[in-house]
């Protein structure tokens, strides 16, 4: 079992890459890391001790002052350096740097000086070290006007806001779940690279990603239609698009319901993209799921019945629950990294319909179990 730190576990990239961790329980150990450990030297050598990896993502990207940002971002690495000294630490150690390296700004240069501090750390001390040149970063969760443009533009479209484009050049992107599993596999490499650059995995305009944002706000957010999905790129775009939505104002989602002498017809799905239908039964007092997906879209649509429908994002405490009733047919969509269920809290059975964008495959079933 690897012993892995991180600093910034609760930042953007590190909060994902936490979680990917998690995936494998019997691999990977996740040492306890807070803000504060950088202000008390105790606290941060027990911490240091522990590991056999430590990534460090700590950082400060955006200020109105770019000195603050180069200040503290070298302060970090410094103190950091320090500690490893202290402990005579041989861990291997994972610095984020960023493709800003190569531009003329003070967080570039920031991040360009803390990447030698620590290589030059690693020659003089026997250390293991790999500086991480990374593209923009883009996915769920990201804070709009810091982490990137995409979060930006996702979370204006999703909240009444219109987005502009300052520049509208090519941008080197990639998703964070696959530079979490970029990181991991850097991990387990027996030797360090003073440089590793990570390729990016896709190359857009900005406007051709606002031009796709703007079409899953008025085909999903507005109508509830499952977009056409090309390619991972958009599957990963749509996931983080559906990822800024403030779950407890949208859902439940009603659905139009047509009555006549006949009985009645409820369109569940309109579809861009294929995937597989499912239709169940649950007797009372009965719960279903409690378990979340990384990537896979999901429906979960009620028409007979009353159910409890639970949604809980697997890195926070809070439990929002759904109640929905089959004489108003309505549907919930299961955001990722979101753990879910679906109780039968009425006294007939429920009847539901699940949509998923992809059909099951045991080997790869994206589907891992954890309580809401």
């Amino acid at each position: 079992m690897i012993a892995i730190g991180i600093t910034g576990n609760n930042g953007f990239i590190g909060s994902h890459l936490v979680n990917m961790l998690r995936l494998q329980p019997d691999r990977y150990k996740i040492i306890n890391f807070d803000k504060h450990f950088f202000e008390n030297k105790e606290l941060l050598d027990n911490f240091v001790k522990q590991c056999d990896a430590i990534v460090h993502l700590a950082a400060l990207n955006r200020h109105s002052d770019p000195e603050i940002i180069y200040s503290k971002n070298l302060e970090l690495v410094n103190v950091l350096v320090d500690s490893l000294k202290r402990t005579n630490s041989k861990a291997h150690v994972i610095f984020s740097s960023s493709s800003q390296e190569e531009k003329d700004n003070l967080y570039g240069k920031s991040k360009k000086q803390g990447r030698e501090i620590l290589a030059n750390w690693a020659h003089q001390n026997g250390g293991k070290f790999t500086g991480l040149i990374i593209p923009n970063v883009f996915g769920p969760f990201g804070k709009p006007n810091y982490n990137s443009f995409i979060a930006t533009f996702c979370y204006q479209l999703t909240h009444g806001e219109t987005p502009i484009i300052d520049n509208d050049g090519e941008i080197k992107l990639i998703y964070v779940s696959e530079l979490a599993k970029k990181i991991i596999n850097q991990i387990e490499q027996e030797k360090g690279q003073e440089v590793y650059y990570v390729s990016h995995t896709s190359l857009k305009k900005v406007s051709e990603i606002l031009i796709k944002l703007q079409n899953y706000k008025d085909i999903y957010f507005e109508k509830g239609e499952i977009p056409e999905i090309k390619d991972t790129f958009e599957l990963n775009l749509f996931n983080t698009f559906r990822s800024y939505f403030n779950l407890k104002e949208y859902y439940p989602v009603k659905l139009n319901e047509c009555k006549d002498s006949r009985g009645a017809f409820i369109e569940i799905i309109r579809l861009g993209i294929g995937g597989q239908c499912s239709f169940s039964t649950t007797v009372a007092g009965i719960t279903r799921g409690n378990h979340f997906h990384t990537r896979k879209i999901e429906r979960f649509t009620v028409i007979k019945g009353k159910a409890l429908i639970q949604l809980r994002k697997i890195d926070t405490d809070e439990v929002l629950n759904f109640y929905l009733d089959g004489n108003e047919p309505a549907y919930v969509d299961m955001p990722i990294w979101y753990t879910h269920n679906i109780k039968n809290i009425g006294e007939e059975d429920l009847y539901t319909i699940f949509w998923i964008n992809e059909t099951f495959n045991p080997e790869d079933s994206d589907t891992y179990f954890l309580e809401v």
